[in-house]
């Protein structure tokens, strides 16, 4: 939890609470469905809600904009993200059902309000959002295929409406189709080891009927 509240000072009681509560949360529910690798779970605030909150870092959403977390898993980064920035509506969407149990019932008891869990794949859900989210699902090619009609029209952030990827390691031929991508390293806000290789990709998409 310090890895949290001295990169993110700013942090309301509220807030505070809710990031508290998460480890106890994920402990609970990782012993009946298991989202987070065993040897992970101890290091949850770092590996996990950290490492998501870099997306903070380098976009901060407004109020009434909408984020979709594709292959959200247990919840991340949409859960971090969502307690980060209770004003913006997130949609967490993954196609394995315990999964979304989880991102239902950590969601519900951290009184989040701003999160709606879809089971199903990303390329059904409906509706359009200023930015999709997600930790390495998979290749960039067929993320972008399907996500690439859910841009809204309406840019109002700093950044392009878009994809906000993590990702690790050497992405030169993984991104050789997106010449528009720009890369944000991790360890420019984190001084972990764990963030030596890890990046927030920004992939600008233009809006599409």
């Amino acid at each position: 939890m310090d890895c949290i509240t001295e990169k993110f000072p700013e942090l309301s009681d509220k807030q505070l609470e809710q990031f508290s509560n998460l480890g106890d949360l994920y402990r609970e529910w990782n012993a009946k469905i298991n989202v987070v690798s065993r040897k992970d779970i101890d290091s949850l605030y770092l590996r996990h809600v950290l490492h998501s909150l870099g997306i903070a870092k380098v976009q901060k959403f407004l109020p009434a904009s909408r984020v979709l977390d594709v292959g959200t898993g247990g919840g991340f980064p949409g859960i971090p993200l969502a307690i980060m920035f209770p004003e913006t509506e997130f949609v967490l969407v993954d196609s394995i059902g315990k999964k979304i149990k989880v991102v239902e019932g950590v969601s519900q008891e951290l009184g989040l309000e701003n999160v709606t869990a879809i089971h199903g794949r990303a390329e059904k859900v409906k509706g359009e959002y200023d930015f999709i989210v997600s930790r390495a699902v998979t290749k960039m090619d067929d993320f972008v295929k399907w996500v690439r009609k859910k841009i809204a029209k309406k840019n109002s952030h700093e950044l392009r409406n878009g994809i906000l990827y993590l990702k690790g390691g050497d992405l030169t031929e993984e991104l050789k189709n997106f010449p528009s991508a720009r890369l944000f390293d991790l360890s420019d806000f984190f001084d972990n080891p764990f963030f030596e290789t890890k990046k927030v990709v920004h992939i600008p998409i233009k809006y599409r009927l």
